[in-house]
C-alpha cells in the first residue's frame, strides 16, 4: 500500500489552481492511471480544476461538464502517455447502486485516469482514491484545498 500524505493548498485565483493542475499532470506521467476524487459544494471549482488538469495533460477541444451525461471520456495524447481520462459527476445519483447499474465497474477496472466529482453519491462503490481534493470556497472567492492521498501525488502538489 502506498504511503498516504496530506497537505493544504490555497488557490487565490484560477492561475494558482492551474499551477496545481500542471504539477499534478506532471506527477501522473508517463501514463496517467489514477482515481482522483473532487469534494466540495456547488461552485467550489471542481469542474474547473478537472478542465485545467485535462488541458495540462494535453487534451484539446471542448471539455464538457458531465453533469447530465454522468461521464465524459477524453483521449489523452501520446505525449501524456496516451490512454483515456474519464470524468464523472455523480451529483444526480440518488442511490449508490446507480453506479453499478450504469456499468461503471468495468470503466474503473480498466486502466486510465478517473476524475470523480461528488464521489460521496457513489459511496461504497468506488475503488480507493489515489488522491482526494477537498475544495472549500472561502468568502473572498479563494479556495482552501486539502489534498489527501498517495505520497507521490500529494508531494507534487505542495
Amino acid at each position: 500500500m502506498a504511503a498516504i500524505l496530506e497537505t493544504e493548498l490555497l488557490w487565490t485565483d484560477e492561475s494558482s489552481a492551474q499551477a496545481t493542475a500542471q504539477r499534478l499532470a506532471a506527477a501522473l506521467l508517463p501514463s496517467p492511471n489514477a482515481v482522483v476524487e473532487l469534494h466540495g459544494p456547488l461552485g467550489a471549482g471542481k469542474t474547473t480544476f478537472v478542465r485545467l488538469l485535462l488541458r495540462a495533460l494535453g487534451v484539446e477541444g471542448r471539455i464538457k461538464s458531465p453533469s447530465y451525461a454522468v461521464m465524459e471520456v477524453y483521449d489523452l495524447p501520446a505525449a501524456s502517455g496516451g490512454g483515456v481520462a474519464s470524468h464523472f459527476d455523480f451529483y444526480r445519483f440518488g442511490d449508490p447502486r446507480e453506479w453499478e447499474d450504469a456499468g461503471f465497474r468495468d470503466v474503473f477496472a480498466a486502466p486510465g485516469l478517473k476524475l470523480c466529482e461528488w464521489p460521496e453519491k457513489a459511496a461504497g462503490q468506488l475503488p480507493p482514491a489515489d488522491l482526494q481534493l477537498f475544495i472549500e470556497l472561502m468568502p473572498d472567492d479563494r479556495r482552501r484545498v486539502r489534498a489527501v492521498g498517495a505520497r507521490r501525488l500529494v508531494q507534487a502538489l505542495a
